[in-house]
């Protein structure tokens, strides 16, 4: 194959960002004919259709959404070297990449980096929020220092840290009937209409299973992938639900009110960062003082009960 052209391949990116030839185009700082010449010449070269017009809009087939997959790993790395040379030359001391799954990132981890980074000027921070084998694809690829997973987790090609292990906790609407309760058990939850986590995730399993052991069958009326969002609808009043306590403390006075829940179910979640790079000084420092600002806050907020 002919070596292809970067500025098509450009092109091509920027009409998938954009939408649109004509945003893509302002995009690239060219003429909107320019920006079609160069999909249609890259289109040829490679033999494939990327692009498909649907009325007035460009559509990416199924080939041209794989081959996007791929142009985005190249430019997130050539991106990456523009930013170490910027950070070069303005002497920083450089950015701290961490990646969460979304439990921690309702606030919980944002407020204690920022506060952990206040006092240092010239480092910088890229923080993501992902889902957990999402995280672990960019600590793999070194796109990010440091990740916070659902755990337990063994991988050859990462350092796992196990972080403290929190109880999970029962949140429902401040005026429901429950509320008057100090501690909710699973009987508590017999025929309760029920916001549960998608199947397939490890603390849905766990919820499922201490529901199994006690016999207890809620009404399920949604499902969802976020905590966040299984607090929102929590606060609606459309049920009650058990979840981890860093989101449900995020929503508490929102609507919501938060009780310990008998028996315990754990929330466990890692740490990780690359075996095969070096983690930044930084990056333990935080770690090490995460650990610390977590461990404070489970044993303000959880209950001690037996294990399920």
């Amino acid at each position: 194959m002919a070596w292809l052209n970067p500025r098509q391949i450009e092109a091509f990116r920027a009409i998938m960002v954009a939408g649109t030839v004509t945003d893509a185009a302002a995009l690239m700082g060219v003429t909107q004919p320019a920006v079609s010449r160069m999909l249609r010449d890259l289109q040829a070269a490679l033999g494939l259709r990327l692009l498909e017009r649907h009325g007035t809009k460009l559509v990416p087939t199924n080939e041209g959404l794989t081959l996007f997959a791929e142009v985005e790993r190249s430019f997130v790395g050539l991106e990456r070297i523009a930013q170490v040379a910027h950070e070069v030359k303005e002497r920083r001391a450089g950015v701290l990449r961490i990646a969460s799954m979304p439990a921690l990132m309702n606030g919980f981890l944002p407020r204690f980096v920022g506060g952990f980074l206040k006092d240092k000027p010239r480092m910088d921070l890229a923080l993501s929020g992902l889902g957990s084998h999402l995280v672990l694809e960019q600590v793999l690829s070194g796109e990010c220092d440091l990740g916070f997973v659902m755990g337990p987790l063994a991988h050859a090609a990462v350092v796992a840290h196990p972080m403290p292990t929190a109880a999970m906790v029962a949140v429902l609407p401040s005026d429901h009937p429950l509320a008057a309760k100090h501690e909710l058990n699973a009987a508590d939850l017999e025929g309760q209409d029920f916001i549960a986590l998608e199947l397939g995730g490890l603390s849905r399993m766990r919820v499922d299973r201490m529901l199994e052991m006690n016999n207890v069958r809620p009404v399920v009326r949604a499902e969802t992938r976020l905590t966040g969002i299984v607090c929102g609808l929590v606060a609606s009043g459309l049920g009650i639900s058990v979840c981890d306590p860093f989101t449900a403390h995020e929503f508490n006075g929102r609507g919501i009110a938060i009780r310990r829940f008998e028996p315990r179910v754990n929330f466990e979640f890692a740490a990780v960062y690359s075996a095969q790079r070096r983690f930044p000084a930084v990056g333990k420092a935080l770690l090490d003082a995460f650990i610390a600002h977590t461990t404070a806050f489970i044993a303000q907020t959880a209950p001690q009960a037996a294990d399920v």
